[in-house]
Order: structure tokens, then C-alpha cells, then sequence
């Protein structure tokens, strides 16, 4: 796990990069279709989160990184690559293997030594009548990450998504990753950022803007990142690139797929979300997740409540097991959603396959 903060200097306010958190936020505006420009080069996402940080960091001397490993071993992942070298032991501080302290040290930043996120972060403005802000960036692995060990391997937005007070952003690609992070360090909002460890070498076509020093990407819009007119299918992290193989799939059997890549999970774009549903009168949620009070469940939710005459079949939720997560590699992959499932809730829905629904993977 690891940390960064903002100290507070004249009118600014703290930044603690580790898991974030996410307050709620009025329902956005539909996202226009997004796509990628020319690509000036590719990019992997742990290049992508290293330059945001570094170019942060260099934009404002109150933002401080702090964390397990993150100074001299330049990361687990080595996200931090090069930041200690460049920013000194004051501003790269490596932590011991103690989330609790070091997050309390970075909310303590601004004020005092406010314990925990959810407890005390998420509600500080609240609290206080709008006199305090608390902008951290939790930064922490999200999602199966290939036999690692159960803490590792879990996702849990779901968790972070339910508090007031907090915002909550899972990436998917360098671009994803570029923007929501330079978003998130620049929010006076406490911030969970979900980063899938799997998806840190990945490379990604990014054009000049995305390089850009100025680039962010608005919080709480999703992008369509692929078009399509017959089953609206939801992912984020991972599942995005899981989604879009099974749009590859569905397509060689003439059924065109839309993908919508949520980006934030709260604030939620539920405009964006019941627009496609308008459109290809279906849906089909995914994540890694628990299925019970899932992501999953509030889309569908939220298009029950406002596309329900719209729906021409019942919505699809795909899920993770509902089980402990496995260490065995092999037993993991079973218990998350996989490229085929999403392809058979896809052909349920459009009344191609006569397949039992199902909740999880």
C-alpha cells in the first residue's frame, strides 16, 4: 500500500495518495462518446501514474508521497520510480507496513490527526460546515491479482462506493490512469483510487494531449469506448478490457455491443448509463466484485428507476463468486468473471442463447 498528501500551505489543504475515497455527488451529465486521438506513442499504466504523479508533485510543493516502499525500492510496482531521487527524503517518505498510521498522518496534514477515511475523511466537511476540506488520494490494489493472496486479490469499490463524503475512481487504461490521478491529486475531496495491479504493465495508445502536462479527465463521466446498438455492457479496471474482447466476440455473431468504461464509480454517471440503455434496450453490468450490493446492482437499480420502459430484456449482472477469494491461481480465476460469461449474458439478453441467468461468474 502506499500514500501521498497534500500539506496544507496558506489556502490549500492535504493529499494522501493511497486508497481514496469518494463523496456523493449530484448525477452527471451524459459523457459524449470518447475515443482516442492519433497516438503519439504508447504508454504503460504504470508510466502513466509515475509522469502523474511527478508532473503533480512538481505543480505543487504541498503535495507529498508517503507509503510502503515507495521512496528507496521506488515502489512495489515501481510507480514511484525517480520521485526521491528528485524530491528528497521530505517529500518521498517511506513508511513501515502500517496503513492506519500513515493514513492518519496524511489527513493530520491539514488539521489534525484525523484516524480514518471513512470515519473522519469522508466526513470532515460535513462536520465542519464546509470549513474543511480533506483532499487524500488513497491509492490500493483492486481486483484479483493472479495468486498473490486474498488481501490482495479482492475488489472492494463496492465498500468505498456506499460512504458519503468520499469519491471513489477505478482506471483501465494509461490514459484512464494519466487523467483520473492528476484529477484526484488536484480534488479538495478525499479520493479511492483503484488501481488493478495486473493492468500496470499493459500498454495503451496515448496521444499529445493525454502527454500533456494540463491533461485531466473530468470526475464522474464514463466513456463509451466502444459504440454499439444492441446490449449496453458496464465495466471498470480490468473488466473494461474483459468487456470489450467479449464486444470482439459478440460481433462475429451480428451482435453490436456497447461498452461504457464507468471510470467513477461515485459520483456514479448514471445519465450516460440510462442513455445507452435508451438506446440498445439492454444491459449487462461486470465486475469483480461481490454480486450481493454490488456496483452491478445500483446500474441496474438506477435503470429500473429511470429507463425501466426502455428495457426489452431482463438486466444481466455479472459478478464475482460469492466466496472468500481463493489464493490458488487457478481457483481465483474461477471466482471472477471471465471474457466467455460476459459473452453468454450478452446472448441471454439479446435471446440468442437459451443459458440460465446468473448473479456471478
Amino acid at each position: 500500500m502506499l500514500g501521498v498528501a497534500r500539506r496544507r500551505l496558506g489556502s490549500g489543504c492535504v493529499l494522501a495518495q493511497l486508497a481514496q475515497a469518494l463523496r456523493p455527488a449530484a448525477a452527471a451529465a451524459a459523457a459524449p462518446a470518447r475515443t482516442y486521438s492519433a497516438a503519439a506513442k504508447e504508454i504503460t499504466v504504470r508510466e502513466a501514474l509515475n509522469t502523474a504523479l511527478d508532473e503533480e508533485m512538481s505543480a505543487d510543493p504541498s503535495v507529498f508521497l508517503m507509503g510502503e516502499e515507495v521512496g528507496e525500492y521506488q515502489g512495489a510496482y515501481k510507480i514511484s520510480k525517480g520521485l526521491l531521487d528528485k524530491y528528497g527524503p521530505d517529500r518521498v517518505l517511506d513508511t513501515p507496513i502500517t496503513e492506519a498510521g500513515f493514513t492518519g498522518i496524511g489527513v493530520g496534514a491539514l488539521t489534525m490527526a484525523i484516524d480514518h477515511i471513512i470515519n473522519s475523511a469522508a466526513k470532515s466537511n460535513y462536520m465542519s460546515a464546509g470549513q474543511i476540506s480533506v483532499p487524500i488520494v488513497f491509492r490500493g490494489p483492486n481486483g484479483a491479482a493472479a495468486g498473490v493472496g486474498a488481501q490482495h486479490s479482492q475488489c472492494y469499490a463496492a465498500w468505498y462506493a456506499h460512504v458519503p463524503g468520499l469519491k471513489v475512481l477505478a482506471p483501465y487504461s494509461a490514459e484512464d490512469a494519466r487523467g483520473l490521478l492528476k484529477a484526484a491529486i488536484r480534488d479538495p475531496d478525499p479520493v479511492v483510487f483503484l488501481e488493478n495491479e495486473l493492468l500496470y504493465g499493459e500498454s495503451f495508445p496515448v496521444s499529445a494531449e493525454v502527454l500533456d502536462s494540463s491533461f485531466c479527465l473530468p470526475i464522474g463521466k464514463a466513456k463509451i469506448e466502444r459504440q454499439g446498438k444492441d446490449v449496453t455492457i458496464t465495466a471498470f479496471s480490468k473488466m473494461v478490457g474483459y468487456a470489450l474482447q467479449a464486444a470482439d466476440i459478440l460481433a462475429k455473431e451480428g451482435i453490436s455491443a456497447e461498452v461504457i468504461n464507468l471510470l467513477s464509480i461515485r459520483p456514479l454517471d448514471r445519465a450516460a448509463i440510462n442513455a445507452s440503455v435508451r438506446k440498445t434496450n439492454r444491459l449487462v453490468t461486470v465486475e469483480e466484485g461481490f454480486p450481493q450490493h454490488g456496483i452491478g446492482a445500483e446500474i441496474c437499480m438506477s435503470v429500473v428507476e429511470d429507463s425501466f420502459e426502455y428495457l426489452d430484456a431482463p438486466v444481466e449482472r455479472i459478478a464475482g463468486a460469492d466466496v472468500p477469494m481463493p489464493y490458488a491461481a487457478n481457483l481465483e480465476r474461477m471466482a471472477v468473471p471471465q471474457v466467455d460469461d460476459i459473452v453468454r449474458a450478452a446472448k441471454r439478453a439479446c435471446y440468442r442463447a437459451a443459458v440460465p441467468m446468473a448473479a456471478t461468474a
